[in-house]
């Protein structure tokens, strides 16, 4: 037997101590002997004062005083001559005369009582300790003199102080140094005594029944407390040994539960009357007579074979054999309340629970003390396991809110404490007591479910209790879902149907929050394999047979774990399709790998046995039918059971407890046919062979049947039954004990499938506690959680939704504001376990609850809505959390982001946002996009600064706008505010500062690309349902405001672009599309777009053309709306070209640029910056390039075409034009340096054609009506050709230049000057005379390449044919003067030079050269005497017949070319 440490426990308290020394050591000797002295003569001072032991006294005889004064004064003599240290004094010495007082029978309460007082200061001066001489026997004096103690009683209050002064007694003996050498029969006895006090004192005064009751708590507390000082490794030894005979005992007696609890109830019964006890009124009594704890005199009297081996544990230092006993008698205690008729579990208050809460007390007290101690000491654990538990199951159903509160403190202890070895009696005790009685459907009081929530929600304050939950039942197969079931309970309590909030309802309450708040802070403290990764598994393997390596490593556990919850989760869908149809069920499982593709007896058998929500009305049918493979797995199903060590009916109500035994005789014969063979196979002991347990099992259902059924009227005796049964086992009859037990357990319990419904049944029958008993031994690990998050994610799941629903009722319905805290501590808390797990899901169902109770605006009008707001807690409280969790989570935030979006419309309509909330999303520190007024003054909301985008001007002061409310009328005088107004507006305008809004938009940069995707749906859904409202001026400053966001959102991702692009520029074009007068909308919307561009093109260069293709859109805006916006427009397009000409590249985007400024030049107040944009593009050519050269030259000419600006600016767009060239030059000159020719080739084909289209485009100009402007594109056009001569163009290029140039040109001055007026063409003459010297010059220029070519003769039959009809033509009616004297002048000098260049030659025959001919033919027609003054001795008349036959043709090939030059001319004009 282990041995107990010397030191006293610090935790445990006695009673006051008056003479208790302060310091270290032992008093000093005298004044110990002075201590003694003076008790002694109190002792005989009392005995003085009574008669009969005075009359010693005055008696000269000294002989004839009585031996109990002598040894008082024997002592008193010797005390004080004493020479050893005071330890090596026999305490028996000065101890025994003070205990025969006590136990001598002439005493009276009085002396007893100064006695008793005398040896509690003696023990209490710490002078008795393990080192103290014969210090064993000494206590074993003290413990048997007070436990025996005898007096005459004279009156009740001597006796009462009597009675407390042995309580005081033992516990300073179990207090004392010395208590370590105290045996366990000393403690049995004290616990005994002083047990028998507190019944006795039930008929005393209050005071003892306190003390009475204090010192018991004080004893088991002390007894308790050693437990933790017992060494362990010795007491194994002793204690495996009497475990061992204990076990053996209880298996050997198969009703051992039943027969234990009538003897303890036949045995207590003995303390129900008083005179059993003691009666002190009337005659001399010893306190204790006889044993209360039958234990202690069974093992000390009535086990004759282990006599010794008891008797020796006994009178060891106490230990583990005592605390037994004491846990075997406080059981006892409480199994008697059932014995003497009362239910606890039906009963009212009525019946007297003083019992049971005081013995509960004492086990709370013992479990509180020895904490996980008992898990070392198997007897100890065992009664815990079984019978302590048991107890707790029955009272947990008691109507006694005192009782049942204490049953739940001590299962909070025990889960505490010995978790691991109580996992199948927690789950009972939950699913039976807890879950059961703490909904009201089951009939239980409201005084029970508040105290069993009151319990849930203490369990669930310990950090890991719901994760073990989960892992430890829900995640195995053969327990019930209890982490499931209690997590429905309390969103279902949390829940006021049609009730107002109770404290039912907040505490359910703080059970969720618990919960989710334990999650929350185990939010980081994952391991390495925690990854939600899904459990898949290709082939079939015995789920029931998989066992975990390692129950205390967490990678081997977690993924065992998941993998079982997910056997279980197809397992309960496989029982919904076995349900309906066995068969269908079954071929599910198959296929889901749950059983193997051939079926096999054993798989289905552990399928219908461990499989929860089975019907078993199915399961009965199915193992009752006569196939083969249904008898084969009804044999593998009964080989599931373990009968080992049960009696027959135990085990027959645990078999049928698991399925309906069918109705047809058949069946049951083959069920309980299959049943006899099983329990037979395990329990051989009384039964002769399998057909006697068949035939027994039989007769027991008949029984059950007869007993239970009130449609029999007659029911069978014992005698009947044991005469049904007689030699049935195997030729011979069963023991007649044997069949009376069984005959008396049935009659007593029916056997039934399945429980009772309604509160009065029980949770758990006798044998389904036995059966979990002996599952138990077998059940798989208690798996205890740390703080580490292994399953929250698959726990969240399963929680997440109930509890937002749960939590937003309460927050609904509350009206006190800690609670409003409580709830919102837990919506936060859900945010963050949502983001986390990225359960995108669950966060938008939370946001779209908190948004519901966001209801300003609903009915109430702005003013009164802002007064609400500000004095409405519960709606400043759900803002300040919205925005919260936008502004911490948002990258989880998906479809939510409507439902904030509309909370931050409705605070904007209220004017309650600050003031710049969208551009202050964005840095606009490096950009200045400052802008002109625009017509609509006083709509623009860009007439300051286009990027500062801003709310409606009522929302720019809030006080001011708070003063603005408070006005009913214009025209009443304004009302002033009182302070509750100014307070509520105060509190408004502190809650929106604290939900810093501006942060989801400045910090979107860093948003998943997910949620800012759904970020911008979001916005773009608002401002296009805004669009569509009733009130259009309310909609469309909610649409400019959802715009404003939108851009600056863009802009504030702008290296995801490519992600938003789409969607915002649709957003813009639909806006574009739907307007047709201006608005701030369409304005936000254009300079939006423009402003997108701006930002972006510097960081974008591969998005460049897709955002400048964009700006087309501004291309299609309504007249009216373009009229009222292209000042600023165009102001915008030159910033950007400005800022970007150079990141500009390609010819789509520069078409974009061009065609807007394009546009301004018939536009008056933007032709200016347009004009200065496009001078800034051509001006040196520094941004001219091969891919906008074009565009520009083209922009130039309507610019030089436009009449809006003055005449001055036309010419600066033609001198823009012809300073191009040289461009073309330099790009030339570069383009013959490249190294490979084929490219040199391309440049230069295409320089070619960009020069052409600059020819064109000057031609275009040299038709205005401006004369100013026409003769300067003139000579701009000639400068251009003449330049060009040195370039080396292709010869095709400057006959293309003749066709589609010059003679077009030539054409089109001659119809102009022939048609229109001198008014509208003033000094037309003075253009063709322009004109013509130009087609001489360039002719004459270009004369010697010319010459080389073919079509050479047809081009000066061209020249000639204009030269002609210019010189024919009539201005206002009559032939120009200045022409005809022009004309001549340029053929003449045209002819020399082509004569002096060998070109134009006589020759003798018509065949060797047509030009002579030709030519003569039409300078006859200009002037006949040119021939004669450049050929003076030609003879004409010798040729006119060839000149005649030749000039058709030729003539016909010049004309034919103008309209198809006019085609060329368009088609050029349209490029670009």
């Amino acid at each position: 037997m282990g041995h107990l440490k010397m030191q006293m426990p610090t935790g445990v308290n006695g009673i006051e101590d008056q003479y208790e020394q302060c310091g270290f050591g032992y008093p000093n000797k005298t004044t110990i002997a002075c201590m003694i002295n003076a008790e002694i003569g109190s002792v005989l001072a009392v005995m003085r004062r009574n008669v009969r032991w005075g009359v010693h006294y005055m008696s000269d005889d000294d002989q004839s005083e009585h031996f109990l004064v002598q040894s008082l004064k024997t002592l008193r003599r010797q005390i004080f001559s004493w020479q050893n240290p005071w330890h090596s004094i026999n305490p028996a010495l000065y101890l025994q005369p003070f205990l025969d007082v006590i136990q001598s029978d002439e005493t009276g309460a009085p002396i007893t009582g100064v006695a008793l007082s005398s040896v509690y200061k003696i023990l209490t001066l710490d002078v008795i300790d393990q080192s103290t001489v014969n210090v064993v026997d000494t206590m074993d004096l003290v413990v048997d003199a007070v436990t025996s103690c005898r007096f005459e009683v004279t009156d009740p209050g001597s006796e009462e102080v009597v009675l407390m002064k042995i309580l005081q007694v033992l516990l300073a003996c179990v207090k004392s140094r010395a208590s370590v050498i105290l045996s366990n029969q000393h403690i049995c006895t004290i616990v005994n005594t002083c047990f028998r006090i507190v019944h006795q004192a039930g008929t005393k005064g209050e005071l003892l029944q306190r003390i009475a009751r204090y010192t018991m708590h004080e004893l088991v507390r002390c007894i308790f407390f050693h437990l933790q000082e017992i060494d362990i490794a010795e007491h194994a030894l002793i204690n495996g040994s009497s475990t061992s005979k204990q076990e053996t005992c209880e298996l050997n007696d198969e009703h051992a539960s039943a027969s234990r609890q009538y003897e303890n109830g036949s045995l207590n019964s003995a303390y129900d009357g008083q005179p059993s006890y003691m009666s002190l009124a009337s005659r001399t009594s010893p306190v204790v007579t006889e044993t209360v704890m039958p234990e202690n005199t069974t093992i000390a009297s009535s086990d004759k074979e282990s006599d010794l081996q008891e008797l020796q544990l006994m009178t060891e230092p106490y230990g583990v054999p005592c605390m037994v006993e004491i846990f075997h008698f406080l059981c006892s205690l409480l199994n008697v309340v059932e014995h003497m008729g009362m239910n606890p579990k039906s009963n009212t208050l009525t019946f007297d629970e003083d019992v049971p809460l005081f013995a509960l007390t004492l086990i709370n007290s013992a479990i509180e003390l020895g904490g996980p101690s008992f898990r070392h000491h198997p007897r100890l654990l065992s009664l815990i396991q079984d019978e302590v538990f048991h107890i707790l199951m029955q009272f947990g159903l008691s109507m006694s809110p005192l009782v049942l509160s204490l049953v739940c403190s001590i299962v909070l202890n025990l889960y505490h404490h010995l978790r691991t070895e109580l996992k199948l009696q927690l789950e009972a005790f939950f699913s039976c007591v807890i879950l059961r009685l703490a909904q009201s459907k089951y009939g239980a009081s409201y005084q029970q479910q508040e105290v069993l929530m009151e319990a849930l929600v203490d369990l669930c304050r310990q950090k890991t209790f719901m994760v073990e939950m989960y892992v430890n039942f829900d995640c195995d197969i053969t327990c019930s879902n209890v982490f499931e079931d209690i997590a429905n309970l309390l969103s279902k309590s949390a829940f006021p149907v049609n009730n107002p909030l109770s404290s039912m309802h907040i505490l359910a309450l703080d059970g969720l929050i618990a919960v989710v708040q334990g999650m929350a802070d185990r939010i980081g403290n994952g391991f390495v394999g925690s990854e939600n990764s899904p459990v898949n598994f290709e082939e079939y393997t015995p789920f029931w047979l998989e066992q975990c390596e390692n129950f205390g490593d967490p990678n081997d556990w977690v993924p065992f774990i998941r993998r079982r919850k997910y056997f279980k989760r197809r397992l309960m869908i496989g029982a919904d399709h076995f349900n309906r149809d066995a068969k269908k069920g079954l071929e599910f499982l198959q296929g889901t790998h749950l059983l193997p593709d051939k079926l096999d007896p054993q798989s289905v058998a552990c399928i219908l046995r461990f499989t929860a929500g089975l019907d078993k009305n199915v399961i009965g049918d199915y193992l009752g039918n006569h196939d083969e493979f249904c008898v084969q797995v009804l044999r593998e199903f009964a080989r599931t059971f373990d009968f080992q060590d049960m009696t027959l009916d135990t085990a027959l109500r645990i078999f049928l407890e698991t399925f309906r035994l069918p109705g047809e005789s058949q069946k049951i014969h083959r069920v309980l046919e299959a049943f006899s063979e099983r329990y037979y196979e395990q329990s051989p002991h009384i039964l002769a062979n399998k057909d006697a347990a068949l035939v027994l099992s039989y007769s027991i259902i008949m029984l059950n049947t007869d007993q239970h059924n009130v449609q029999v009227k007659k029911k069978m005796t014992e005698a009947d039954f044991i005469r049904n049964n007689r030699l049935i086992n195997g030729g011979s009859d069963l023991p007649r004990e044997f069949l009376s037990e069984i005959y008396h357990s049935i009659c007593k319990n029916e056997i039934r499938t399945t429980p009772e419904s309604g509160f009065g049944s029980p949770g758990m029958t006798p044998s389904q506690w036995i059966s979990l008993i002996h599952k138990s031994k077998k059940t798989a690990p208690y798996i205890v959680s740390d703080s580490r998050a292994y399953l929250d994610y698959d726990m969240f799941v399963i929680l997440s939704g109930p509890t937002i629903a749960a939590v937003s009722v309460v927050f609904d319905n509350a009206e006190n504001e800690e609670v409003y805290q409580t709830c919102i501590d837990g919506f936060l808390a859900i945010a963050k376990i949502s983001a986390y797990y990225h359960l995108e899901n669950v966060l938008d169902d939370l946001i779209v609850c908190l948004c519901k109770f966001f209801t300003i605006l609903d009915p109430l009008s702005v003013e009164e809505s802002v007064l609400a707001f500000g004095d409405d807690t519960k709606a400043r409280l759900v803002t300040e959390t919205v925005f919260t969790i936008a502004s911490r989570y948002g990258d989880y935030i998906r479809t939510g982001w409507r439902n904030i979006l509309d909370c931050i419309l409705r605070l904007h309509k209220l004017g309650l946002l600050p003031t710049h909330l969208a551009s202050d999303a964005v840095d606009e520190s490096d950009i200045s996009t400052e802008t002109g007024h625009g017509k609509l003054k006083s709509k623009s909301l860009s007439s300051t600064h286009l990027h500062s985008i801003s709310t409606p001007k009522r929302s720019s002061g809030l006080l001011s706008r708070f003063s603005q409310l408070l006005s009913l009328s214009t025209d009443e005088p304004r009302t002033i505010p009182t302070e509750e107004q100014l307070a509520a507006h105060q509190q408004a305008v502190q809650t929106i500062q604290k939900c810093h809004i501006n942060s989801i938009f400045t910090e979107s940069k860093f948003l998943q690309a997910e949620s800012l995707l759904q970020l911008v749906r979001s916005l773009i859904i608002a401002g296009a349902q805004s669009q569509k409202g009733n009130k259009i001026s309310q909609g469309e400053e909610s649409s400019v405001f959802c715009l404003e966001l939108l851009v600056a959102i863009t802009l504030n991702n702008r290296d995801r672009i490519g992600l938003l692009w789409k969607g915002v520029y649709e957003h813009i074009f639909n806006i574009v599309k739907s307007t047709v007068m201006p608005c701030v909308l369409v304005e936000k919307a254009v300079f939006g777009l423009l402003r997108i561009c701006h930002r972006l093109l510097p960081y974008k260069e591969n998005m460049a053309d897709e955002l400048l293709k964009s700006l087309q859109l501004i291309l299609k805006l309504d007249a009216l709306v373009a009229d009222a916006y292209y000042e600023q427009i165009t102001q915008e397009v030159s910033r950007l070209v400005k800022a970007n000409a150079s990141r500009i590249r390609s010819h789509l985007g520069w078409r974009t640029i061009t065609s807007l400024l394009s546009v301004t030049a018939r536009h008056l107040e933007a032709s200016e910056v347009g004009f200065a944009t496009l001078s800034f593009i051509m001006s040196d050519g520094t941004h001219l390039l091969p891919a906008n050269y074009i565009l520009c030259i083209d922009a130039a000419r309507q610019f030089a075409e436009s009449h809006v600006g003055l005449v001055g600016r036309s010419i600066v767009s033609l001198d823009l034009m012809a300073g191009s060239f040289n461009c073309l030059q330099k790009w030339t000159s570069d383009a013959k340096q490249a190294a490979k020719e084929e490219e040199v080739e391309k440049m230069l084909k295409d320089i070619g054609e960009m020069w052409l289209r600059l020819l064109q485009g000057l031609r275009k100009v040299c038709l205005d009506q401006r004369e100013e402007v026409r003769n300067h594109a003139l000579l701009s056009l000639q400068k251009c050709m003449t330049e060009a001569v040195g370039t080396h163009l292709p010869c095709d290029l400057w006959l293309q230049c003749f066709d589609q140039v010059i003679f077009t040109l030539l054409d089109d001055l001659l119809d102009i000057a022939q048609v229109n007026s001198q008014k509208n063409y003033r000094n037309i003459e003075e253009t063709l005379i322009l004109a013509l010297k130009l087609l001489f010059k360039v002719f004459l220029e270009l004369l010697k390449e010319l010459s080389q070519l073919e079509a050479f003769c047809k081009l000066w039959v061209g020249v000639l044919i204009h030269a002609e009809k210019y010189a024919k033509v009539k201005i206002r009616g009559k032939r120009s003067e200045k022409l005809q004297l022009v004309v001549p002048e340029l053929v003449k000098n045209a002819l020399v030079v082509m004569k002096s260049k060998g070109i134009l030659v006589e020759s003798s025959g018509l065949e060797e050269n047509s030009l002579w001919e030709v030519t003569w033919l039409h300078v006859k027609n200009i002037d006949p005497s040119l021939q004669s003054d450049v050929f003076q001795e030609h003879d004409s008349e010798q040729l006119q017949q060839k000149q005649i036959e030749t000039v058709g043709d030729l003539e016909h090939d010049a004309n034919i070319s103008v309209p198809s030059n006019e085609k060329l001319d368009q088609d050029g004009a349209g490029i670009g």
